[in-house]
């Protein structure tokens, strides 16, 4: 990799920790714009899941727009849109204001994280260099998430406008680098593979705000119960019709085939459970440093900063082990990892030590490091080059259901197990919620581990690589 290749993969890297320190921000934040915008309870949790309702609604049809259109093209300009938006946030009096650039800053998320990773793809070569592409790739990106924690929890003390001023910088800077260096080699092939299918566009983002709308709906329990399963079954045939019209479409927006690969079906239900399970884990966690401990936002971004070790070990260790054992094998040792990690913090006291959370800490940097680049691998293995977006799509989709569902589940366990029956979660709940990543997250090592006997062709990277040596004198 030259000077211009690592110039390349660092805005694209930017471009993915973007997207995870502003999440990671702004969940920390929010105590200080409630105080300040005097906005409710529903307003306040809407700010979050109107940013989850962009990202998932829009992500499929993102990354069937930036195959077509182009994924330079489509990379640059929802970067703009991500920034202009960020930064109206920052504007913000009222919660309407901030309901409606959460969501649009979540739809452009779902339009540059497809493209971003199809060019990824796209700009280095399959085998060993796309390999450290990926697990750099993968790294900045879980390692934006661990950083943001801290970053929130400094701006908040500041300003809390700096959570949306703070990504406009970053974005400008970025765009300023991607314009002169990103090449999307892929431009004219694509362009050459047909019509666009509205139909098929309006279906699938229509079911997919209202199945993630739903999921959101969970955390409430039964209230509200009928609307919650009407909007189920709304979203549900949606997806029907949008099955449908795939199967009659020349140009489908999804060609359906696509879901016959094995390692691409065991890579996105490995994405929903691992970072559905993390996602519950960080909630819970989140609640019983801040709530039962008394910390602050910041000790507890200090406290899960540990975590981000993987922006070390993902450039450096994975790519090696990948290379030596396949893609398949490492990503189930990052799955059994977390599922011990969240083992270990069952028995969490009131009085527990820091010393006592660790090795629940240190295990989730190295889950984080051995799955989140595998998983981007898994997800492309088999795929023609011109549909990396619509895999970066699906893998991105079940990323963000995943979240949701983790954040839903655990809520609904924890409230419904609180022993003094106030609307506060205590200890007790709080162990019963953490049984939910503990059994998610090996449940997806076992599905992982059904890639084991599979076999590819020589040269082919996948679930099952063949073992490259990495040479002595190569660092990461």
């Amino acid at each position: 990799m030259d000077g211009r290749a690592w110039g390349v993969l660092f805005v694209l890297c930017g471009a993915i920790f973007l997207e995870g320190i502003d999440v990671a921000m702004l969940n920390v934040a929010l105590p200080a714009i409630r105080e300040d915008l005097g906005l409710s309870t529903g307003t306040l949790s809407g700010v979050v899941s109107a940013y989850v309702l962009g990202y998932g609604g829009f992500m499929l049809l993102g990354g069937r727009v930036a195959d077509l259109l182009g994924r330079r093209r489509m990379f640059l300009f929802w970067l703009v849109v991500f920034l202009v938006f960020s930064g109206l946030g920052g504007f913000a009096t009222e919660g309407w204001m901030l309901l409606v650039a959460r969501f649009v800053t979540g739809v452009a998320a779902a339009f540059m994280a497809p493209a971003g990773l199809a060019l990824v793809t796209g700009n280095f070569p399959e085998g060993p260099q796309r390999t450290r592409a990926l697990g750099v790739y993968a790294g900045t990106a879980a390692g934006g998430f661990s950083l943001g924690l801290v970053a929130g929890g400094l701006l908040a003390a500041i300003d809390w406008r700096w959570v949306f001023f703070a990504p406009v910088i970053l974005s400008a800077v970025i765009l300023m680098a991607a314009i002169p260096l990103i090449r999307d080699e892929a431009t004219e092939a694509t362009a050459r593979m047909g019509g666009f299918d509205l139909a098929g566009a309006l279906s699938i983002t229509g079911a997919m705000l209202l199945l993630v709308y739903g999921v959101v709906r969970l955390e409430h329990g039964g209230d509200g119960l009928a609307t919650t399963l009407g909007v189920f079954a709304a979203g549900t045939a949606l997806v029907i019709a949008f099955v449908v019209i795939e199967r009659r479409s020349a140009n489908p927006l999804v060609r359906l085939g696509i879901l016959r690969s094995g390692p691409l079906v065991r890579a996105n239900l490995g994405a929903l459970m691992f970072l559905g399970s993390f996602a519950g884990f960080q909630l819970l966690g989140t609640l019983y440093l801040q709530e039962l401990r008394g910390w602050s936002a910041l000790q507890t971004g200090l406290a899960m900063l540990v975590i981000g070790i993987d922006t070390i070990l993902a450039p450096t260790l994975t790519p090696r082990l990948v290379n030596r054992f396949g893609n398949v094998r490492v990503l189930f040792g990052g799955l059994v990892s977390a599922a011990l990690a969240y083992a270990l913090f069952l028995p969490v006291a009131e009085d527990w030590t820091y010393a006592a959370m660790l090795p629940t800490m240190l295990l989730l940097g190295l889950a984080f490091s051995l799955a989140y680049g595998p998983l981007t691998m898994a997800a492309t293995d088999g795929i023609d080059e011109q549909e990396h977006g619509l895999a970066g799509g699906l893998l991105y989709t079940s990323m963000q259901f995943g979240t949701a569902l983790g954040i839903s589940a655990v809520t609904a366990v924890s409230v419904a197990a609180t022993s003094d029956g106030t609307s506060g979660v205590g200890l007790d709940g709080i162990r019963a919620a953490l049984i939910v990543p503990v059994v998610v997250a090996a449940l997806g090592a076992v599905i992982t581990a059904f890639g084991f006997g599979r076999r590819t062709a020589p040269g082919e990277h996948g679930a099952e690589l063949v073992p490259v040596p990495v040479p002595a004198d190569t660092s990461a």
